[in-house]
């Protein structure tokens, strides 16, 4: 069973290891910084669509970021 921590593992670690900064990527996905380091910290999880974004700024498969691989 797939848990929202390994989620939020894969997503902290795909921001850390994208090579853009917290900014970089809030302003490519239309959201504050804060809101970003939110989910680096696990306080939050982005929306469906902001996750889907998220995946195409990082160059990522979303199966990648939802342990579905």
């Amino acid at each position: 069973m797939i848990t929202l921590q390994q989620i939020h593992e894969q997503i902290k670690n795909a921001i850390k290891y994208s090579g853009l900064s917290q900014t970089e990527i809030a302003a490519k996905l239309g959201v504050k910084q804060p809101t970003v380091s939110e989910y680096v910290s696990g306080r939050s999880f982005p929306a469906l669509d902001t996750l889907a974004n998220l995946c195409k700024v990082l160059d990522l498969d979303a199966n990648e970021i939802l342990c579905l691989k």
